[in-house]
């Protein structure tokens, strides 16, 4: 007796391969293989990749930004020892 995989059913409709999937997927090995040839030839040399954000200074700005934002969040509003006895005068009048 032989053993059936679970997709080799006997009864299965298999689809038929048509001519716009076959066009769909060697646009797709075509955009695959360009992508491939990109990332085997970089545009900048690896030591110009190292030093392209030191020249923009995106890293001190970048960390310039993330420290106001921490300041920010953790920092408590200023607040006076009037404001805090503020609520115990007592301007109502008896009569």
């Amino acid at each position: 007796m032989v053993k059936r995989l679970r997709n080799d059913m006997k009864h299965r409709k298999r689809p038929f391969v048509t001519e716009v999937a076959m066009e769909n997927r060697i646009k797709f090995l075509q955009m695959e293989e360009q992508n491939m040839f990109f990332l085997r030839h970089p545009y900048l040399t690896l030591e110009q990749s190292w030093g392209h954000n030191h020249a923009l200074g995106k890293r001190k700005a970048l960390v310039r930004e993330m420290s106001i934002i921490r300041m920010t969040k953790t920092a408590k509003p200023n607040v006076t020892i009037e404001e805090q006895f503020n609520m115990l005068r007592n301007t109502d009048v008896w009569d």
